[in-house]
């Protein structure tokens, strides 16, 4: 009774279009759930993510639940996630595809999840990372671990957003640090983010993590750009 009352004051709503939510509604609503551009890649057999890293960095597998386009559904989502405090929505997308996931040969050997990290000033501004709960989810769904105390940002960057290439490139290469490496050694790794354009931050971290002993990694992200 209590929540029923709630609700009417305080009624849950859509992260994207912020309609009020119907009844059996979580997160999204029909409509704009429907409207997600996903794109299905792991069970297409579409290699787009992993293209992105060819000649550059070995991976096994990579994925992206959705596209990302601007003033689309994806990117009111992520900004909701990332600016807004809404981690729900981490949860939500993580819960979606940890559940493709989990039904594909190729993510079951999955035996540690990392998320790509935040410098320790962000994370105290913030007060969480946005890919943690998304992350935690994958976790979850493959029966694997979470570790988020492996690699570690050590240089304070700014928005990557408006910078080209090259400039991404090289600020990849020196902010990022490992540690704890006899937690990963042996193990098949899916390093996690929100969004993935040109790659090089994920090909900084992957560089890290491929320093440590017979490991295998997989790379998993919300969107792909």
């Amino acid at each position: 009774m209590f929540g029923a009352i709630f609700n009417i004051f305080f009624p849950k709503v859509c992260y994207s279009c912020m309609n009020v939510l119907a009844d059996g509604e979580e997160t999204l609503c029909t409509d704009c759930r429907h409207n997600l551009p996903i794109t299905q890649f792991h069970f297409n057999n579409d290699n787009s993510v992993e293209k992105i890293f060819y000649g550059r960095v070995k991976i096994e597998n990579a994925t992206a639940l959705l596209r990302f386009e601007k003033k689309g559904i994806t990117q009111k989502l992520i900004h909701q996630l990332k600016y807004k405090g809404q981690e729900p929505i981490g949860i939500f997308l993580g819960d979606w595809l940890g559940g493709d996931l989990q039904a594909l040969d190729a993510y079951k050997t999955v035996d540690v999840v990392i998320p790509v990290p935040l410098h320790k000033a962000k994370l105290k501004k913030r007060g969480y990372n946005q890919v943690s709960k998304f992350g935690i989810q994958l976790a979850e769904a493959l029966q694997a671990s979470y570790i988020d105390d492996v690699l570690i940002k050590i240089t304070k960057t700014n928005s990557q957003v408006s910078k080209n290439r090259l400039s991404r490139w090289n600020d990849s290469n020196t902010i990022f640090s490992i540690q704890n490496l006899e937690k990963i050694n042996g193990k098949h790794i899916l390093i996690v983010d929100d969004i993935i354009t040109t790659g090089s931050t994920m090909e900084a971290c992957v560089n890290l993590l491929l320093s440590a002993k017979n490991v295998k990694i997989s790379i998993a992200v919300m969107a792909i750009a």
